[in-house]
C-alpha cells in the first residue's frame, strides 16, 4: 500500500469524519486518479497561506486541513508573540463557499489554545482585516479567501501584527509548527458558544468599517472644499458577488462622487460567481454587465473589484466610445502620476515608489520625473508591505506601491493591496481629468509621448494535478540548465535567476552580483532595448506565468515587439514540455 492509500484509509475509517466530506470521498471512491490528488501530499502552507480545492484529503480545503494550519499558527504566536492571548487574533472571511464555516472552525481552534478571537460578522474585505489587525492591536489576522479563484476553491492567509501578509521568515516558522502536527483529523477545539460565554470569541459589527472610512478620506489630493461639491461624472461599479459593495460606495459617496450606480446582478455575494466566466477584473467578460449598464448611463468609468476587494479593474471609453480594460500596470502608472503630481514637494523628499519585479518600468520612468526612489520587490504584496514597515525605521517616505496584477495601495493604513483605496482614487483621478476635457486614455497617452510606449503581457499554462507540478518543475529546470543569449532576436543582455540569488551581466566578460532579495522561483531575462521577460510559477494556481516587457517608440512598435516576444516565449515553453 502506498503512502498516499494509507493516509486514504485512515480518512475513510475515521468515525468521526465530517458527513460531507465522508460523502464526497464515497462518490470518488472508484476513481483512483482523483484519490491520489487528494491524498498524496499535504496543502502547501506558502508564504502566505494555502489555497486550494474544496474537498477532503490532506491536498484539499476542508475543516481538517484549516484546522491543523490553525493549530500550527496559534502555537507559533504562544511560542513568538508577547501576550498573544490577550491580542488575540483577528479573523475575515469572504463569500465563497465554506468561508464562513472555515473562519469559525479558525475560532474554535485558537480558542482552545486560550487565544482570543474577533470575527467579522459578515463577510468583509481582506484590506479590511490587514486594517483591523493594527486597528485592534492584534497578534495575527486570518482571512478567508480565495481572492478570483474558480467557485471551487477556498484559501486561508495569514496576517502578521503589522497588517501585512506573513514574511518568508514568519511562514518558515508557521509551516515548522504545523509539521510537528501528527494528525490532521484530531485537532483540539472548542464549542463557539462556550467561547462567546467566555468572551474569547469576540463577534465584530461595524465599528472597524467606520474607522476604515475615516482613514480612506484622507487619501484624497482633492481640496475640503472640492470633496463637498457634487461631481460631474457617473460611475458605473460591480462587486463581482463579492464582499466591496457597502466599503466602495460608501467610500466614493463621502467624497462627493454621487453618481454611482452599481451592477444589481453581481451586488449580492454568490459563491458561484454566476454571472462570469471568472470574477476576476484583470479578464475583459467580468465587464460585460458593467460595460451594458455604463452605455445605457453613459457612464465615464467603470470600477470592478475581485470577491475579496483586494483587486481594482477599470474601464473607460475610448475615442470610437466602446469601453476599454486599463492593464494593471497602465492603471498604476496613473495613479502614481495623479498622487506625484498633486503632493507637495517636501514630502517627495525621500520619497518611495514601490513595485514587483514583473510590473511595467513605467512606472520607474514616472517616479523618476519626481525624483522618487523606486524600490523593487518579489511578486507578492507582502514584500511591498515588509519594505512599508521597514521604512518606519529610516524615515523614508511611502508614495505608493503596486503590482502589475490589479494591486495597489495609496496609504499605508492597510498593510496589502486595496481596491477600495484604489477605487476612490480612480474615480477622483478620472474626475480631474474630465474638468480639463480628457479621459484616462487621453492621460495614458501623455504618460507614453513622455516616456516612451511600455507595452507588457502575461500567458499562462495551467497545469493542475501531480502531473502539472511536475511539468511547471521541468519546465524552470529546463530554462536554468540552458540559459539564452538572444530571444526573439533580441540580445539577452542581463540574467536574473532569483532562486540562486545571481544577477548574471552577459555582456563583455560574464561578471556576477547578488540579487539582494529573499529566494524564490523565478528566472528574468533583462534585453536589449528595454526589453525584458520573466518566468514564475503562480504561487496561488496551477499555472506556470510568463509575462514580458517592451519600450518602443511609438505605439506600433511597441505592439510589434510584444508580439515577438510573445511568440517566442511559447515556443520556448511548447518546446520543453513536448
Amino acid at each position: 500500500m502506498s503512502d498516499w492509500e494509507k493516509v486514504y484509509q485512515k480518512w475513510r475509517t475515521f468515525q468521526n469524519l465530517d458527513p460531507s466530506l465522508k460523502q464526497h470521498l464515497t462518490e470518488i471512491e472508484n476513481d483512483r486518479e482523483a484519490l491520489e490528488d487528494a491524498f498524496y501530499k499535504e496543502l502547501a502552507f506558502g508564504t502566505g497561506g494555502m489555497r486550494g480545492i474544496l474537498g477532503p484529503g490532506i491536498n484539499r480545503m476542508n475543516v481538517y486541513t484549516v484546522r491543523k494550519a490553525v493549530h500550527g499558527l496559534a502555537k507559533y504566536l504562544l511560542n513568538e508573540k508577547i501576550d498573544a492571548k490577550a491580542r488575540g487574533v483577528v479573523i475575515a472571511y469572504d463569500s465563497r463557499h465554506m468561508s464562513k464555516e472555515f473562519a469559525e472552525e479558525s475560532a474554535k481552534v485558537l480558542g482552545s489554545s486560550g487565544i482570543r478571537t474577533f470575527v467579522f460578522d459578515t463577510l468583509r474585505p481582506t484590506p479590511l482585516l490587514s486594517y483591523a489587525v493594527r486597528y485592534l492591536g492584534t497578534s495575527a489576522g486570518i482571512m478567508i479567501t480565495a481572492s478570483h479563484n474558480p467557485p471551487e476553491y477556498n484559501g486561508f492567509k495569514v496576517y502578521n501584527e503589522a497588517g501585512g501578509q506573513i514574511t518568508p521568515d514568519e511562514a518558515g516558522d508557521i509551516i515548522a509548527a504545523i509539521q510537528e502536527i501528527e494528525n490532521e483529523l484530531t485537532i483540539p477545539f472548542k464549542d463557539a458558544g462556550e467561547l462567546e460565554e467566555e468572551k474569547q470569541l469576540i463577534w465584530l459589527g461595524k465599528e472597524v468599517d467606520q474607522a476604515y472610512l475615516e482613514q480612506l478620506k484622507n487619501i484624497s489630493k482633492m481640496s475640503a472644499q472640492e470633496q463637498s461639491k457634487d461631481k460631474n461624472i457617473n460611475i458605473i461599479f460591480t462587486p463581482l458577488h463579492g464582499t466591496a459593495l457597502y466599503l466602495v460606495t460608501q467610500g466614493l459617496q463621502q467624497l462627493g462622487f454621487s453618481r454611482v450606480e452599481v451592477v444589481e446582478q453581481q451586488a449580492r455575494p454568490d459563491p458561484e460567481f454566476s454571472t462570469v466566466s471568472s470574477p476576476n477584473p484583470e479578464e475583459h467578460q467580468a465587464f460585460t454587465l458593467a460595460i451594458e449598464q455604463g452605455k445605457q448611463m453613459y457612464a465615464d468609468i467603470l470600477l470592478g473589484t475581485d470577491p475579496d476587494a483586494d483587486r481594482l479593474g477599470v474601464a473607460v471609453k475610448d475615442a470610437d466610445g466602446e469601453y476599454r480594460v486599463l492593464t494593471g500596470n497602465q492603471l498604476g502608472a496613473l495613479m502614481l502620476d495623479y498622487i506625484l503630481s498633486h503632493s507637495e514637494e517636501q514630502s517627495l523628499k525621500n520619497g518611495r515608489m514601490l513595485k514587483t519585479v514583473v510590473t511595467s518600468e513605467l512606472g520607474c520612468a514616472v517616479a523618476d520625473e519626481y525624483n522618487v526612489k523606486t524600490i523593487n520587490t518579489l511578486t507578492g504584496f507582502k514584500y511591498i508591505a515588509e519594505n512599508i514597515r521597514h521604512f518606519e525605521t529610516t524615515g523614508e517616505n511611502f508614495l505608493f506601491g503596486y503590482e502589475e496584477s490589479y494591486g495597489y495601495l495609496i496609504d499605508a493604513f492597510t498593510r496589502d493591496k486595496d481596491a477600495v483605496q484604489a477605487a476612490a482614487m480612480a474615480a477622483e483621478m478620472a474626475y480631474f481629468w474630465k474638468k480639463r476635457g480628457k479621459t484616462l486614455l487621453d492621460a495614458l497617452n501623455i504618460l507614453y509621448k513622455k516616456h516612451g510606449y511600455y507595452l507588457e503581457g502575461l500567458s499562462s499554462l495551467k497545469m493542475e494535478g501531480k502531473a502539472g507540478t511536475e511539468q511547471i518543475n521541468q519546465i524552470m529546470s529546463e530554462i536554468r540548465k540552458t540559459p539564452r543569449v538572444e530571444i526573439a532576436g533580441m540580445t539577452v543582455e542581463i540574467m536574473e535567476d532569483y532562486a540562486a540569488g545571481e544577477r548574471i551581466f552577459l555582456r563583455g566578460q560574464q561578471t556576477k552580483e547578488m540579487i539582494d532579495l529573499p529566494k524564490e522561483n523565478m528566472m528574468k531575462f533583462l534585453l536589449e532595448d528595454n526589453c525584458w521577460v520573466c518566468l514564475r510559477p503562480s504561487g496561488t494556481e496551477p499555472k506556470i506565468k510568463y509575462y514580458y516587457g517592451v519600450r518602443g517608440k511609438t505605439a506600433k512598435e511597441s505592439e510589434e515587439k510584444l508580439a515577438l516576444l510573445k511568440k517566442a516565449m511559447d515556443e520556448i515553453i511548447q518546446q520543453i514540455i513536448s
